[in-house]
């Protein structure tokens, strides 16, 4: 779908891959952009720099979701790209127990990885699908094609949030319905505990937000499913499939990697 003329809504758009993207469209064209953000304050600054509409957000909320996508349509008439990007950081890695985070850390993770998606795609599909046009967007990881060391639950989740996306395109591709999965690695975040104002190429395989807003918005313009900000990860997928054995032994020996401190310890 191209950007020029649409109109976006990005939940988690207060900063970061968000609000990047928020950028991204109004440079493209875009007719008009609405940022939610579990912070309100980011999300009304960014939306006056954009000239859209800012509302606090909490995303796993259905109640509050439904209110955002309503605020967006009562401003703005309709909306026909939805990206849903709000996601939470791993606090902390256990190496040797895959099972060590708590029932309320796996529920967070699921809330807000899986059921957020959920609860934005149920607020807007009704009206895409009576218009026969709009562009889903989901921002997972590469954790959810790769599973990583030491963040079960949120590789779980992310596997979640890519499982719901392929089931969305079953469902709706047919019916003007575009939709999108995003999996990046590494990106110059809060989140990755690194400064947004990291330059390009500061950091070897971590990208700028604006570089990672710039491929996905390509992506949802080519109506790619799998949007992939670093290629390379391709790559390492086909390596999985093709033989999953080595691929687990090659995770294992990436764990070992980092117990010694020498792999980088960032979530995208």
């Amino acid at each position: 779908m191209k950007v020029r003329g649409k109109v976006a809504l990005v939940t988690g758009a207060g900063r970061g891959i968000g609000r990047a993207l928020g950028r991204e469209f109004m440079h493209r064209g875009a007719e008009g952009v609405a940022i939610g953000d579990l912070d309100g304050d980011l999300a009304a600054a960014t939306a006056r720099e954009l000239g859209g509409l800012g509302v606090q957000c909490d995303v796993s909320d259905a109640a509050a979701v439904r209110a955002l996508v309503a605020a967006t349509v009562e401003r703005f008439g309709r909306v026909d790209i939805l990206v849903s990007n709000a996601g939470l950081g791993v606090q902390a890695l256990d190496l040797d127990d895959a099972l060590s985070e708590s029932d309320s850390e796996w529920q967070r993770m699921w809330a807000v990885h899986v059921m957020a998606h959920v609860h934005a795609c149920r607020a807007v599909l009704p009206g895409m699908l009576e218009r026969g046009s709009g562009h889903l967007v989901s921002v997972a990881s590469a954790a959810g094609l790769l599973s990583q060391a030491g963040d079960t639950a949120y590789s779980v989740t992310k596997h979640g949030a890519v499982a719901l996306a392929e089931s969305l395109s079953i469902a709706y591709g047919d019916r003007g319905i575009g939709v999108s999965v995003v999996c990046p690695q590494y990106v110059a975040t809060a989140m990755t505990g690194l400064d947004e104002a990291t330059s390009a190429g500061a950091i070897p395989g971590v990208l700028t937000v604006e570089q990672a807003a710039s491929a996905i918005a390509d992506g949802i313009e080519r109506d790619d499913f799998l949007v992939l900000t670093h290629p390379e990860v391709l790559g390492y997928f086909q390596k999985k499939a093709a033989d999953y054995g080595r691929w687990l032994a090659g995770m294992r020996r990436v764990r070992d990697g980092l117990r010694a401190g020498g792999f980088l310890k960032v979530k995208s």
